[in-house]
Parts: structure tokens; sequence; C-alpha cells
């Protein structure tokens, strides 16, 4: 039996899954292009929504695209195709991040590795940046994290109270420099949406989904208002011991971010359905200095691209997504050679 068409219609429907992944500042950096006589959907960069201070090597822009790739797997396998990726597929074209092509589902789908199961999760998540509780996360919960970031090429470590801790004073040393550097701050004010544009805002952060200020507690948690009022936002305590997990790749390449995005959109379904709420930093990330010592001090390997803040308590708002018809085209022929071959 063959798969189903790859048309218009069905590529919005796949498109809508897919956008709906994180992404720095919701900054959604993506577009997708159909080519329905290839029965493929390229996935390329959006640079017009790069951060060129925060970001200026766009490796927080891959892992977003990244986690929308998955995103597109999830909905590809539920829509009964068997997605075939090619990462990076042609060096001359660095914005073409990815050849998705859509072939008929196979009877192994339904075995272990079935992403179709995760669907329902695409969107129930959300980032949270309100208080977890501070029970802990069961043994076999952590352990299906961490094997499913393998299952994408990544790494999902469970740091100890001491290497916690230095994570959270990097966090902590990230927010004092922008203090210093208020010219810091100028990618996130451009993708904060603030008063009326909040409810009219298609990309970016509302001020409905900032939390509240933490008043007290130690959960890592970037503070979007910053000293701009927002009405009715008030302040409450966070967890002391926030549950963190950093996620890092063997390498630090174009192609290891896009893997990095897949194992945390990944790593994140999972954990929806495993009832937890998530948030994510890259806030001690974005200076080299301070990446570098978020690593694992005793194995000292790998290249952190994440840090997740896991636990129980509520779920965050849905945040704005544009529409589908500003990020998906169609073209009745690809420039890209082999995407219609085995």
């Amino acid at each position: 039996m063959g798969a189903p068409q790859v048309d218009a219609e069905t590529a919005a429907e796949l498109v809508a899954d897919a956008v709906a992944a994180p992404s720095m500042h919701n900054a959604q950096p993506w577009r997708f292009r159909l080519v329905p006589s290839e029965r493929v959907l390229l996935l390329l960069a959006d640079l017009d929504r790069a951060m060129p201070r925060s970001d200026p090597d766009n490796r927080a822009l891959q892992i977003g695209c990244g986690a929308a790739l998955f995103n597109l797997r999830v909905a590809a396998a539920h829509a009964g195709f068997t997605p075939v990726v090619r990462l990076l597929p042609e060096p001359a074209e660095p914005l073409l991040l990815a050849v998705v092509r859509m072939d008929a589902a196979r009877s192994s789908q339904l075995g272990e590795d079935d992403l179709s199961r995760l669907h329902p999760a695409i969107r129930r998540r959300h980032t949270s940046r309100h208080p977890f509780g501070e029970k802990d996360i069961p043994e076999d919960v952590r352990a299906v994290l961490r094997s499913v970031a393998g299952r994408e090429g990544a790494e999902l470590l469970f740091p100890g109270p001491w290497h916690a801790e230095t994570v959270l004073e990097l966090v902590r040393d990230a927010e004092s420099r922008d203090a210093l550097d208020p010219e810091g701050l100028q990618d996130l004010h451009r993708w904060t949406r603030l008063g009326p544009e909040a409810d009219i805002a298609t990309d970016g952060v509302p001020e409905y989904a900032f939390g509240p200020r933490m008043r007290d507690g130690k959960a890592p948690l970037r503070d979007f208002a910053g000293r701009r009022a927002v009405a009715d936002r008030g302040a409450t305590a966070f967890e002391h011991n926030p549950h963190l997990a950093l996620l890092s790749t063997p390498g630090d390449t174009p192609a290891d971010w896009l893997r990095a995005g897949q194992a945390l959109e990944r790593v994140l379904l999972e954990a929806t359905l495993a009832g937890l709420a998530t948030s994510l930093t890259s806030h001690a990330l974005e200076s080299p200095d301070l990446r570098l010592l978020a690593r694992d001090p005793v194995a000292g390997r790998g290249h952190v691209q994440m840090v997740l803040r896991l636990g129980y308590g509520p779920q965050g708002p849905a945040t704005p997504r544009r529409p589908v018809r500003d990020v998906l085209d169609t073209v009745q022929s690809s420039a890209v050679h082999g995407t219609s071959g085995a």
C-alpha cells in the first residue's frame, strides 16, 4: 500500500504541528517548502529571525529548527508516513537545513520507536515559567528521557547537587552581565510583546507567558520583563532545588545543533506525556566562556546545548505561532539532488 498523498492540505497539517516547537524567544526561525512531485518537505532557516547579539553563530536558531524538524517527523508518522531525513544536504545552500521525504509507513513504526505515540504531546507541551514542586522525578522517568535523547544522537545528564549549583551560578552570572551591558538585551526586547501587542502577536514571548517574578528560590528563569512594568504579574516563591538536565552533543557543528534540537523536542514530548512541566534556558550558554563551564565536571566531554528545568507544576500558556501560510510555500521541483531517490 502506498503512502498518502503529500498535497498542500496535508503539508499544511504537518507544518502546523512542526511550528509548535520551542525556539529561542519564540522567534520561530524556520520556513518550509513543499515539493509535491518529490513527496518532499524542505526545512530552511529564516535569518530575518536571527539574534546577532545573543546567538551570533546561529546555534540556538538551528536548535529551534531541529525541534521543529522533530515535530514534523512525529506529525508525519501520525499521518501514515515514514519520514526520511537528510540533514544539511547541500553545503552550497547553508539555509537549507533538512530534506524530509515522506515514504510509506513501515510496520516497524508500530514497534518500540513509534513516533506517532508522541503526537498528542505536541499541542500539550508549553514552556512553563511558573513554580514547580520539590517532588523528585522518578528514576524510571529519568531513564526514559536519557534513552530518547540518546536515540537522537545526544546525551541528557541530570547533574548532581554540586554541578547543578554551578549551572545556577552560571545563569546568575549571565544575568549580571546583562545588567552591566543593556545593549545585550536588544534581542530580548525585540522578541517580547507587552500590552495590547501581546494579544495580537504571532511570535515572540507575550507578557501573559512571562510567569510571576521570582521572590525567592533558585529556578533558572530569564526575566523577560526586566525593569519594564507588566500589569497584574505579581511575585511568588519558586523551588529551591530545581531539577535540571543538561542536553549535550559530542560535536558542536551545525549538524550537531540540528540533532540537539531533535533530541530536545523528543525529551520535551516524552516529559509532557509523563506529566512533567518543562522550561528551557540557554542564558548561560550564550557566552562561550560560561558555556564551557557548564560541562560535566567529571567527564568533561560533550558540548552543552540546552539547560532544561523539569518538575511537577502548572503547564505554561500556549504562546502565539505564525500562520502556516506565512511559513510554507510550494515549488514544483527541487534543486536538491537526490531528494526523490531511496
